[in-house]
């Protein structure tokens, strides 16, 4: 254990110690008797002090800053789209160059760009979005290197995604509703006309099973989210942000599928509704993207930054042909679009064997 490690869990001891008594700690380590208890505890205590220990924390600065970049690129009732940057996927004719190419090729979304905030996760990725975007701003986190391609389930790649969770959570704070969506996913019809109104959290998956409040059998992905400003949707990603301290080594997606299922998480009573993947696609369930009525496209269940773009780009390419179809004048004759047309996309990343994810 290093030394920050150790002066952090001797802190949260004593802090323990003096707020619930030296005895009840005693009782704690006699019931906790095996290895897997006694981490239990340690994360669960952890988890309910959370908020006190945790050293990356916004600055007054940095949440003065975030707000006025909110605040223009917001509609009128406070929502706005977010996508996270880091230098890997802000490269020249990489993937926020198709992300962006995705809003000006689609129907009737490129106004959406007005009401997006590109979240830069360091410096070069900064500079790229000021040259391509009006909104940006730079996520500042010291000692972690955001930089490159990071490995799926690395120590960089589960701080960047909990870094996301815990800086949406801010945004929800200072009552700002949003779309969430990584910059792998391309857009091609407006989303908010698949939204449901009375619902405050509503996610994407991986896979879907026909029934939107199913907990147990959806696979939600957390790249892809429409969260409402209220004191459930706050609670929750407190709630959701502190429970990485009970599920070490995990990232944030998985964490969410046990906290879905927790009594503690359902007393907060948050309104969510899983997304159906006829509209909201990607490459995990193949057999429900019908191009007539897809929304947005994710590159799920694919392995490296270069695979996901060649997809993408083929996907992109498929929409075009797509619309083309649908510009022939109806006096003319022209083949149905829903049998002529099909996505060419997944291929590189089927066969793809890199172990990293962009």
């Amino acid at each position: 254990m290093d030394i920050k490690s150790g002066v952090s869990n001797f802190l949260i001891t004593a802090l323990v110690a003096t707020l619930i008594g030296f005895p009840v700690c005693l009782f704690l380590s006699h019931r906790a008797s095996s290895e897997g208890q006694i981490q239990f505890t340690y994360y669960k205590l952890r988890a309910v002090l959370g908020a006190r220990e945790d050293p990356k924390s916004f600055s007054q600065s940095d949440v003065k800053e975030l707000e006025e970049v909110l605040a223009m690129a917001a509609t009128e009732n406070k929502t706005v789209i977010i996508t996270t940057l880091n230098e890997a996927w802000a490269a020249n004719s990489t993937m926020i160059d198709l992300y962006l190419q995705s809003f000006h090729g689609g129907e009737k979304i490129e106004y959406l760009l007005g009401h997006m905030v590109i979240v830069t996760l360091d410096q070069k990725a900064h500079d790229r979005c000021l040259q391509l975007h009006p909104h940006c701003f730079r996520l500042k986190t010291s000692g972690v290197d955001f930089t490159g391609e990071k490995s799926f389930m690395s120590e960089d790649y589960l701080e960047m995604m909990w870094k996301r969770i815990q800086f949406l959570g801010e945004v929800l704070k200072l009552g700002y509703s949003f779309v969430f969506s990584d910059a792998d996913i391309v857009w091609f019809r407006d989303p908010f006309e698949r939204f449901f109104d009375n619902m405050d959290f509503q996610i994407a998956c991986d896979r879907y099973y026909g029934r939107p409040f199913n907990v147990s059998r959806n696979a939600p992905n957390g790249g892809f989210v429409y969260v409402r400003s209220n004191q459930r949707t706050i609670s929750m990603y407190k709630y959701w942000y502190e429970a990485r301290l009970r599920n070490p080594g995990k990232h944030d997606q998985d964490v969410l599928n046990v906290i879905l299922r927790e009594k503690e998480f359902d007393d907060i009573g948050v309104k969510l509704r899983f997304l159906d993947t006829i509209f909201f696609s990607g490459f995990c369930q193949k057999d429900r993207r019908d191009i007539t009525k897809v929304v947005t496209m994710h590159a799920n269940c694919c392995k490296g930054l270069s695979n996901k773009l060649e997809d993408l780009r083929l996907a992109l390419d498929d929409w075009r042909s797509y619309k083309i179809v649908e510009s022939v004048p109806h006096k003319l004759e022209k083949p149905d679009p829903t049998l002529q047309m099909a996505w060419r996309a997944p291929l590189a990343c089927v066969t793809s064997e890199q172990e990293t994810i962009g």
